[in-house]
């Protein structure tokens, strides 16, 4: 049954060819035989998960139906969930339970998923590599040498081991679809807007989306469509109605026009990766797409620019995690400045001290205007580069990244060739655009991802373009050996 799609899944359930609650049994005791190889899980909710998968399967023997009932998934850690840890990957939330649910978590568990635990993450999702989480690293289901990406890495090792069919993951500046990229999935970062971000934990507040993570396109189709829609409790939810997703999946590709900026293939990608990318191109020209050359000039500002935006952000939104009310506190603190000091020293892993640190001095007085406004500006031209590309194509292409999955700990020593790992992903948080990438090929046995981006509120158009070449391809059927 590990082996079944989220959709496959559904089907069976729908025939009664299984139950939930014996799916729900089957996955919970391969993760207990196969993650201890990964680190996946920060947090198991066995008991939930049956409550959950009984109740499931009642819903269904009294005649509902519907693609989530009774389908197994995970929630990355930095949503909270009503009693359960809710740890952001971090010694400061710990020993922290949600009193609520996030309304991602609430909206799935209404549709009937059943949730299995919660996945490991870099702290506080600072991270490309998923190695700066408390509870260790995760490593990669393809090479347990290399990083599986990060930081929804949890998310992204345990699908891709087939411990479970889909999970809830986030994307600030490339978080879903870099560690999709590197684990031979399918990931979709909505339009910023699209899925509510109550009850995640922020990273980065204008930057921040939840979206899905699964094997292929027409999964992530289905798990989108229990995630998005407006919630009222998010100010910066958007209400534009949600479309159905699976429905424009069979679209045909003729005439779509897809456009390939010259900038993604710099000195900085590694040519084996630009091949694999061609290779799609002309798998996509095949089925009727034409395509373009076009250009993003001010994408070499970007990176730059979005470590300003990004740890400012975090610099604020961090500043509530004092050791007063809630999460981590110092034992024994003389007064109230050591307890700040301490709790946060030893609370906050070094990359997240280094966040903080890089986002106070950019929003400190006298240099405001230099760095945050100046990055702001950036973030326009960025989105204008994009708008103008959109009236000419009406999807771009590219790499998902410059370089296959790296060695565990190839990158500690040095934080910034790490962030050049996001060279390609970023640019559509700072445009708050909707971004997928999916499985293209493999380099040295690691799995390789292509990038589409579409303009706002146009996942529909991706997931379409996605199952097509997937239905033409067998890149995302492969699995990793040993699981």
């Amino acid at each position: 049954m590990h082996h079944m799609t989220l959709a496959e899944i559904a089907r069976g359930l729908a025939d009664k060819k299984f139950s939930s609650e014996e799916l729900t049994k089957a996955l919970l005791a391969r993760i207990a035989q196969l993650d201890p190889q990964l680190n996946s899980f920060i947090s198991l909710t066995e008991e939930l998960a049956l409550s959950q998968a009984k109740a499931a399967d009642a819903r269904r023997a009294n005649g509902e139906s519907g693609a989530l009932l009774g389908a197994p998934i995970a929630h990355k850690d930095l949503f909270c969930t009503q009693g359960i840890r809710t740890s952001c990957g971090s010694k400061m939330l710990d020993n922290f339970k949600a009193p609520y649910d996030a309304t991602v978590v609430a909206k799935l568990a209404a549709a009937g998923t059943v949730t299995l635990g919660k996945t490991n993450m870099d702290e506080f999702a600072m991270g490309s590599a998923n190695e700066s989480s408390h509870y260790g690293p995760v490593k990669n289901p393809w090479n347990l040498e290399h990083v599986p990406g990060g930081s929804s890495g949890g998310s992204a090792a345990a699908v891709a081991a087939r411990l479970l069919p889909a999970a809830t993951a986030t994307d600030t500046g490339g978080s879903i679809r870099q560690p999709a990229a590197f684990t031979n999935l399918t990931g979709l970062k909505p339009t910023y807007g699209r899925v509510s971000r109550w009850g995640m934990i922020a990273y980065a507040s204008s930057l921040d989306q939840g979206g899905p993570l699964a094997r292929t396109a027409e999964d992530c189709a289905i798990l989108l469509q229990g995630m998005a829609g407006f919630d009222p409790n998010d100010s910066t939810s958007i209400d534009e109605p949600v479309p159905d997703y699976s429905a424009s999946l069979n679209g045909s590709l003729q005439g779509l026009r897809i456009g390939v900026p010259k900038e993604y293939f710099s000195a900085g990608l590694d040519p084996r990766i630009a091949e694999l990318v061609h290779n799609s191109v002309k798998a996509l020209e095949k089925l009727g797409a034409v395509i373009k050359e076009i250009s993003l000039p001010n994408m070499q500002h970007a990176i730059p620019a979005y470590y300003v935006i990004a740890p400012a952000e975090a610099s604020s939104n961090l500043s509530r995690f004092d050791g007063v009310r809630f999460g981590y506190r110092c034992e024994n603190p003389e007064n109230l400045v050591d307890l700040y000091k301490r709790s946060r020293g030893e609370g906050f892993g070094a990359e997240v001290q280094r966040r903080i640190m890089v986002g106070a001095y950019a929003l400190s007085a006298g240099y405001y205007d230099a760095y945050y406004l100046k990055a702001q500006k950036i973030r326009r031209l960025v989105k204008n580069d994009f708008m103008a590309a959109f009236n000419e194509v009406d999807i771009i292409l590219g790499p998902t990244t410059p370089n296959p999955a790296w060695k565990l700990g190839a990158k500690n020593s040095d934080p910034v060739a790490e962030y050049l790992e996001d060279v390609y992903t970023i640019t559509a948080n700072l445009a708050g655009l909707p971004g997928l990438s999916m499985p293209a090929g493999f380099v040295d046995g690691l799995p390789v991802g292509v990038q589409l981006l579409a303009p706002y509120f146009q996942e529909g158009r991706l997931l379409n373009v996605a199952h097509q070449y997937q239905l033409n391809t067998d890149w995302h059927t492969r699995t990793p050996t040993g699981f």
